[in-house]
C-alpha cells in the first residue's frame, strides 16, 4: 500500500505515534521515528521494524518545541530517504490546571509542542511534496479539538489550532495531489493518559477505576478506550490513495463522545 513512500511520525517512540510507524512499517514505508523514552528500547523497536518489514527506519531526538530541532529531523529524513511523503504530527504534551493557575512557560510548551511544531514540519516537507504532485499530511488532534473541558486550556486551544491548520493546509494545496487531515481521538490508554488517571484520582480523592468510568470515559458511550490500533488504521486509509478525495476533514474516533 505504501510501498516507495517515507514517513516522519512525531511522537512515535511509544502509544500511537508507535502504532501508526508500525503500520506504515508494515505497508511498506520507510520511517523517521522520533520522540523521548530509553535509548535502548527505542533502538530495539527501530531495529525490529527493519528487520520485520524490510524497509529503512531511522530515529531523530528532535524536541518538538524547538523549530530548529523538527527543521533539522526534517532534513534528516530526506537524506535518509530521498524525500519525505507523509507527515504524522503526534507529538503532544498536557498540562491539567485552572486557566488561572496555569503556568505560563506549560501554556507554551503545550501550544509549541501540539501546535507549532506542526507548523514547521509541513512547512519544511511541503515544497518536495508539492514538487512531486504527491503528499499526505496526517495530524492526531483529540476529541478536545473538538469540544473543550475544564482545566485543559493550553491543550484543548492548541487542538482545535490543529485542526484550524489542517483544514488551511488542505486547501492550499489540493491541486498539488496533497491532502491533510485530522484525527480526533477520544480516550487511548497511552502513558499521557496513565498520568492523567493518577492526577485525577489524587486529585479527587477517588481510586483510578472510578477516573476511568466517570470522568475520563463518561461521554464515551462506549465505555472503552480507543485502541492504538484502530487510529494506527485510519492513519494508515488516510496515507492510501484511496483517500486521496479526503481533505481538510476532521474525523473523530471517540466511541461517541462528542455527538452528546
Amino acid at each position: 500500500m505504501l510501498n516507495g513512500k517515507a514517513a516522519i511520525v512525531t511522537g512515535s517512540t511509544s502509544g500511537i505515534g508507535l502504532a501508526i510507524a508500525t503500520a506504515f512499517a508494515a505497508h511498506g514505508a520507510d520511517v523517521m521515528l522520533n520522540g523521548f523514552g530509553d535509548a535502548n528500547a527505542i533502538e530495539t523497536a527501530r531495529v525490529q521494524l527493519e528487520r520485520e518489514h524490510g524497509v529503512r527506519v531511522r530515529y531523530n531526538p528532535a524536541d518538538m518545541g524547538v523549530p530548529q530541532d523538527v527543521r533539522r529531523m526534517a532534513q534528516q529524513a530526506i537524506d535518509a530517504f530521498g524525500k519525505v511523503d507523509i507527515v504524522v504530527n503526534n507529538a503532544g504534551i498536557q498540562h491539567v490546571a485552572p486557566i488561572d493557575e496555569q503556568p505560563d512557560d506549560r501554556w507554551d510548551a503545550v501550544i509549541a509542542i501540539n501546535l507549532s511544531s506542526a507548523f514547521h514540519l509541513v512547512k519544511a516537507v511541503l515544497p518536495g511534496m508539492k514538487a512531486r504532485g504527491w503528499g499526505r499530511v496526517i495530524n492526531v488532534a483529540s476529541a478536545h479539538g473538538l469540544v473543550a473541558s475544564p482545566f485543559k486550556a493550553p491543550y484543548v486551544a492548541a487542538k482545535h489550532g490543529l485542526i484550524g491548520l489542517s483544514k488551511t493546509v488542505a486547501v492550499e494545496v489540493a491541486e498539488h495531489g496533497i491532502t491533510s487531515n485530522t484525527i480526533c481521538p477520544g480516550y487511548v490508554k497511552t502513558p499521557l493518559v496513565e498520568g492523567q488517571i493518577a492526577e485525577q484520582a489524587k486529585a479527587h480523592g477517588i481510586p483510578a477505576e472510578n477516573v476511568i468510568r466517570d470522568v475520563l470515559l463518561v461521554h464515551q458511550a462506549r465505555k472503552r478506550f480507543v485502541t492504538v490500533e484502530e487510529i494506527a488504521a485510519l492513519a494508515l486509509f488516510l496515507a492510501s490513495d484511496a483517500a486521496a478525495s479526503i481533505t481538510a476533514a476532521a474525523l473523530a474516533v471517540d466511541g461517541g463522545w462528542t455527538q452528546h
